[in-house]
């Protein structure tokens, strides 16, 4: 059908049977890439275990150097999102996923704390743009709540990439011996290998938008085309689309800083989880394991959480309850010390960052659109990739003063209440004006 063809001769299409046709072609490998991105970024935390003292490095340099990785996603992620808004997803996203591979299996070589920040923070830079450029993939497949959907089961990377990813790190990490390398040199070098795979397979398996999807026909291509297009001519008007809307819009500062406090808690407790449950007694392999239950509840959660929200004419409640439920419960557990009580409020607070983050990025992605889109939600997430850098870094800086995990664990909890406080105060930037 030609481009031309008028919107009304063009509601035939199935909305709801064609979304769902395009959720399953769209989401599995956007999916297994955010798993792999997300675990190339966390299983630092298992490698500390032995790899600190390989390496002399004190709870404060890991905590740093850990924390370095999200300050050079920082400097590079709006460019970086530009530039795929420019190239493409397919061409953009495979160069992301190839870079950031090479350069996580290069960790494995590192000789000590400067070569080990060094590292961390070229693969910032190497990974900068990956999350937002999806979510801006996303504006040019999915209308309207379609797009709620899709952010959640996308985000059910974090959950899954820690369930699966921390059994499998623990047990990678007692092949210790293996080719002459340490168990923590194992565990960096295969898990990084994925991503040059999957970086590789994007070149072919993801079209830059409707028109170059050949599972769609002509008619479902111009209908969906056309119903995204009304939807950003809508935004365009109330909200604007260029870059400078998005950087003169204070709302989505405002959103910068309450994922900055949302990532000081996911990230701070995905760094040093591992650590706080070896000091259950347990040995590398017990530690995957038991560090993944978290994980595996929070994935249940983080979706009926979303199936809520959606389901809602308000989403903002959802987004505040969750974050505040994680401030308490993480406040609660910094005062357990029986394994069990300690592991039930760390679940509990896991699961609660995860149905904030599966409900909160529908809410930018409501107002902004075009360039805006583009600039903005990279604006939002390399703000807020910077609690990545404060998190880790402030928990091993207070554990290396007072040698306990509880002042960490409440300075944790303190963020994630800012962030739920100013989220209340913002409101729906979708229901309000410039």
């Amino acid at each position: 059908m030609d481009m031309k063809t008028p919107f009304a001769a063009r509601a035939e299409v199935n909305e709801d049977a064609l979304m769902k046709r395009v959720l399953r072609h769209i989401i599995p490998f956007v999916f297994i890439c955010y798993v792999v991105s997300y675990l190339d970024r966390i299983n630092v935390g298992f490698a500390a275990l032995t790899m600190n003292r390989d390496l002399g490095l004190s709870p404060a340099e890991f905590g740093l150097g850990a924390g370095l990785f999200f300050l050079g996603y920082f400097i590079f992620e709006i460019p970086s999102n530009l530039a795929m808004h420019k190239f493409g997803a397919r061409v953009w996203i495979a160069r992301i996923m190839i870079s950031w591979g090479v350069i996580s299996m290069a960790t494995a070589f590192v000789v000590g704390p400067k070569s080990f920040a060094l590292s961390r923070f070229l693969l910032g830079l190497a990974e900068a743009g990956f999350t937002p450029g999806i979510y801006l993939y996303f504006t040019k497949w999915f209308p309207g709540a379609w797009r709620g959907k899709a952010t959640a089961a996308f985000l059910v990377g974090i959950p899954v990439a820690n369930m699966l990813g921390s059994p499998i790190s623990g047990a990678l990490m007692e092949l210790h011996g293996l080719a002459g390398l340490k168990g923590w040199q194992v565990l960096l070098l295969i898990e990084a290998l994925p991503a040059v795979v999957l970086g590789v397979l994007c070149l072919y398996l993801l079209p830059d938008g409707p028109m170059q999807a050949r599972w769609l026909t002509q008619q479902e291509r111009s209908w969906l085309e056309d119903k995204l297009a009304s939807e950003q001519k809508t935004l365009t008007q109330k909200h604007g689309d260029k870059l400078r809307d998005a950087f003169t819009n204070w709302r989505v500062f405002v959103l910068a800083l309450i994922n900055f406090c949302g990532i000081i808690g996911s990230l701070g407790i995905g760094l040093w989880l591992p650590q706080i449950v070896k000091e259950f007694g347990l040995r590398a392999g017990q530690v995957g394991l038991v560090t993944a239950i978290p994980y595996a509840v929070g994935a249940v959660s983080m979706l009926l959480w979303a199936r809520l929200a959606n389901r809602s004419a308000r989403r903002l409640p959802y987004v505040v309850s969750a974050m505040m439920i994680a401030a308490l419960a993480l406040a609660t557990s910094a005062f357990l010390a029986a394994p069990v009580a300690k592991m039930l409020a760390i679940t509990l607070t896991v699961s609660a960052i995860l149905s904030f983050q599966a409900t909160f990025w529908a809410i930018p992605s409501s107002f902004l659109t075009g360039r805006a889109a583009a600039g903005g939600l990279a604006l939002i997430v390399s703000i807020g990739n910077l609690g990545g850098f404060v998190g880790p870094s402030m928990i091993g800086f207070i554990r290396q003063a007072t040698n306990s995990f509880t002042v960490p664990l409440l300075s944790v909890a303190g963020a994630l209440l800012i962030g739920a406080c100013a989220m209340l105060l913002l409101g729906d930037p979708s229901r309000a004006s410039r």
